[in-house]
């Protein structure tokens, strides 16, 4: 099957299986950011919301994009990893997945709101140090940029949430009147329909921006599979000609004769020197892809790395200023037509993760549920709280999902129910006990992740050689 013996083909089944048994995971893990409020305050029966939740977590990962995704992708060095042997390429998706699915199992059964997204990114970066120690390639390999980008944002959003939910109860004692908005929750009535359907809305909304935000996330690890296991099919879009990309490296090397190479900090010379290297090879290969009776699959991984490099070097040339506008709208526009050939998901990986994310949102939330609605605030939540946390929420991962970084849900909702309970009380009217074990559980994910996965790289390695 795909060309590949018996045992590999048994390990790809295994890690498209961990994929999506880590998607699943995360529908249930996160499905009581979404429902929390809408079943703590009796909108919807727990039966309808998580039906409701589960559908739109599957719309939101099926219609929103993949930008997300490539971030994903690109925070592992592929091109280290591929030319490596299999067995490395296999430990080191296997390690990042099964740490990111104990992890995520271990504090949803404490009942404590904690971001798959961390766990996957701590995994990445310990099997990544693990995979540089191995082959001995040093970290200078790894993307520190793309960390340092996906890191910065699941460190801002959880502040970003707490502060931007006050400013939000905020404008709803300025605008709405109803004082029953503002009251805690009655569990023995429905709220106003009004309020019903803000709390409908807001939940439609978290649902929707997660499954667009992290089941990206699922989108990518499989990604990261198929061109692990299969570089020569999915390296680049099947559906593209590559014999076709000659005429945009005729016009990246037009712009590369433009630049003031002088004006290019020392730090990307080596970068931009190599990129000179890639127009002549891609220009190489288009020529000899022109041929129609040349086989193309062979050169599909070799197009990938190099259109990644262009795309790095595009972005040290424009940042220095080496190139005047015009050349550099120029560099941009070629560039981005490039990305069409790498940046691309077959509909049935979107579907097989819209699919998990979807049923897994169905079950499993009443832990979580409980602590958010509960165990944040000394007081029970209101109407009010509720919907200012997952307004902010919604928002916050949908403007991330644009800017294709991943965040985390359960740190930026739970995080806006604290800024509305301190909204009405301050920090008195937070329950510390419970706001610390989060915190603890929040502070330890990335470094516990990344000693498990660095730990359990080794010994899966250790095993399949």
């Amino acid at each position: 099957m795909f060309g590949m013996d018996s045992s590999i083909f048994i390990l790809f089944i295994a890690c498209i299986l961990c994929a999506v048994i880590f998607e699943f995971i995360n529908g249930f893990h996160d499905t009581a950011n979404a429902v929390a409020t809408v079943i703590y305050t009796r909108t919807l029966k727990p039966r309808i919301a998580v039906l409701w939740s589960g559908l739109w977590n599957f719309l939101g990962v099926y219609l929103g994009g993949i930008t997300v995704a490539m971030t994903i992708m690109h925070l592992l060095p592929l091109d280290v990893l591929i030319e490596q042997s299999m067995s490395l390429s296999i430990s080191l998706i296997l390690t990042l997945l099964i740490t990111a699915i104990i992890w995520n199992i271990g504090t949803w059964y404490f009942g404590l709101p904690c971001s798959s997204s961390h766990t996957l990114i701590g995994s990445i970066f310990g099997a990544s140090l693990a995979l540089a120690y191995v082959t001995n390639t040093g970290v200078a390999n790894l993307p520190w940029k793309k960390l340092e980008e996906a890191g910065l944002s699941l460190l801002v959003s959880p502040l970003f949430g707490f502060f931007m939910a006050m400013v939000v109860m905020f404008l709803f004692g300025v605008f709405v009147k109803k004082k029953r908005f503002f009251a805690q929750v009655n569990k023995d009535k429905k709220p106003p329909f009004l309020v019903r359907l803000t709390l409908i809305l807001t939940c439609t909304s978290v649902s929707f921006a997660h499954g667009s935000n992290d089941g990206q996330k699922g989108v990518g690890l499989m990604m990261i599979i198929l061109i692990c296991f299969l570089p020569t099919k999915f390296a680049i879009d099947p559906d593209k000609n590559p014999a076709s990309m000659g005429g945009n490296i005729d016009h990246i090397a037009w712009v590369y004769n433009k630049v003031d190479y002088s004006a290019i900090p020392a730090s990307d010379t080596a970068l931009v020197n190599k990129s000179k290297h890639s127009i002549v090879r891609l220009k190489e290969i288009s020529t000899i892809l022109s041929n129609p009776e040349e086989n193309t699959h062979k050169y599909n991984f070799e197009i990938r790395k190099n259109i990644l490099i262009l795309e790095s070097a595009s972005k040290a040339i424009i940042d220095s200023e080496s190139t005047d506008s015009r050349a550099s709208e120029e560099l941009n526009k070629n560039i981005k037509q490039l990305k069409s050939y790498t940046e691309f998901v077959p509909w049935w990986v979107i579907l097989i993760v819209s699919v998990s994310l979807g049923l897994g949102t169905m079950i499993g939330w009443k832990r979580i549920v409980v602590t958010i609605g509960e165990k944040i605030g000394k007081k029970h939540l209101s109407y009010a709280q509720g919907a200012s946390a997952e307004i902010v929420a919604a928002s916050t991962i949908a403007a991330s999902t644009m800017l294709g970084l991943p965040v985390s849900t359960t740190h930026v909702l739970s995080s806006g129910i604290a800024g509305s309970m301190a909204y009405r009380g301050g920090i008195k009217n937070i329950q510390m006990d419970t706001v610390k074990s989060i915190l603890l559980a929040w502070a330890l994910t990335i470094p516990v992740a990344v000693i498990v996965s660095g730990g359990l790289f080794m010994l899966i390695n250790w095993i399949l050689h």
